[in-house]
């Protein structure tokens, strides 16, 4: 059990028997009344975000969720294919349990995947990944004053938003919180 006055962003909880993460919270002493804490809450299985407010002191089930880290595989048939790296067994995620982590997927990458009773809820990407640039329209020299952008097609199907002077072949860094371009990979 974890008292709502012990609320710390990332902490997971139970609620309903679904898991919920802390993304957000606030305690809050108005002028009248009694205190309380204001939380913003994400559920880890389907991505919902909820605001919600709790009487400080009160205790909620902790939930414990373990983390494992697994090596991406291949696709096939919409189903994505992890393997264990200790126990080398194989789960199988559907792209609906993925979500937007599939846009960044890499074969042979290493992501954790996040268990709660021994079922897959969610996946934990890192918080920047490396990608090709396979299709963009070629590079225009000299006009990066204006900071203008233009579509670039990665080697996983995502497109993204890029500076003028990114060529087809550069290796760049996507933040996978955002979808955003950060930079060009160092070699």
């Amino acid at each position: 059990m974890i008292s709502s006055s012990d609320f710390r962003t990332g902490i997971t909880i139970e609620i309903d028997n679904s898991v919920w993460q802390i993304v957000d919270f606030q305690h809050v002493k108005p002028g009248k009344g009694a205190a309380f804490v204001r939380t913003k809450m994400k559920n880890v299985k389907t991505g919902a975000v909820v605001e919600r407010t709790f009487n400080p002191g009160e205790k909620l089930p902790k939930a414990h969720i373990d983390n494992r880290q697994m090596q991406y595989l291949y696709e096939s048939d919409g189903m994505f294919v992890f393997m264990d790296n200790e126990t080398f067994e194989q789960s199988e995620l559907t792209a609906d349990q993925l979500g937007d982590a599939q846009k960044f997927l890499k074969e042979n990458m290493n992501i954790n995947l996040m268990f709660f009773h021994g079922t897959i809820i969610g996946v934990e990407l890192p918080n920047s990944v490396d990608l090709e640039v396979v299709e963009c329209d070629p590079g225009v020299r000299g006009d990066t004053a204006t900071g203008a952008t233009k579509m670039a097609k990665l080697e996983t199907g995502y497109s993204v938003r890029v500076p003028l002077f990114i060529n087809q072949g550069d290796v760049l860094r996507i933040d996978t919180r955002s979808g955003d371009y950060i930079e060009r990979a160092r070699d």
